[in-house]
């Protein structure tokens, strides 16, 4: 019996203690999205300069580049979902590189998570497009000169400052081995921004996290 017990609740944490995730869910059941926003220079930091990536090159000036626009739940997120939409592609996926970096994110992002649209890749591009031009990128962190460490606040501060419709329950600042990562704002499927699930709200607490300028 004690046993059994034990295995319910181990069960039931898994469940209910982290965020559940799922694979090939049917196209278009989610309720929401996420904008992901990367800070280049620090993801080229930690990964792709390891991986020779073009947009980590000196004069490349990639500062908030689009990661993603992810379908979302309330709770959890779909990916990989079944779909008869039509995959891009490689002149589809090559137009995207001015947003996302590498044509190569910009097939994976729709791979994982346009597929979970329920739009064509190409409506799909357009939208993802679309919500990151919305966006007003703050000017000041691409007037920095040399790395500096200031807390995540900071970072979503800026952001509510250049973007007035923006209430800070919409929008969250995430970090990745003690650096700035990401920035994510919530959206409605009308790319309205709206209050973040609850898995997704949470923001970095570090209060020195790395911030590098343009290259």
């Amino acid at each position: 019996m004690q046993f059994r017990r034990t295995v319910i609740a181990l069960l039931t944490l898994a469940t209910f203690g982290t965020p559940a995730t799922a694979e090939g869910e049917k196209a278009g059941a989610f309720d929401y999205y996420v904008l992901a926003l990367s800070w280049s220079p620090n993801w080229c930091l930690r990964e792709g300069d390891a991986r020779g990536a073009p947009e980590c090159a000196e004069g490349a000036a990639r500062g908030w580049g689009l990661h993603g626009l992810w379908p979302q739940n309330e709770r959890g997120w779909p990916s990989f979902c079944r779909t008869n939409a039509r995959s891009p592609s490689r002149s589809d996926t090559a137009a995207e590189t001015d947003i996302y970096g590498s044509s190569g994110l910009a097939w994976h992002q729709w791979k994982k998570h346009g597929t979970c649209s329920g739009l064509s890749s190409a409506a799909y591009y357009d939208l993802a497009r679309e919500a990151y031009s919305a966006v007003t990128r703050p000017v000041v962190f691409r007037a920095l000169d040399q790395d500096i460490r200031l807390p995540a606040g900071v970072v979503e501060e800026a952001f509510l400052k250049s973007n007035p419709d923006l209430d800070p329950d919409m929008i969250t600042v995430t970090c990745k081995a003690n650096q700035i990562q990401e920035v994510r704002i919530c959206l409605t499927k009308d790319l309205i921004p709206r209050r973040c699930g609850t898995d997704v709200i949470r923001d970095c607490t570090a209060d020195r996290a790395l911030f590098t300028p343009l290259r």
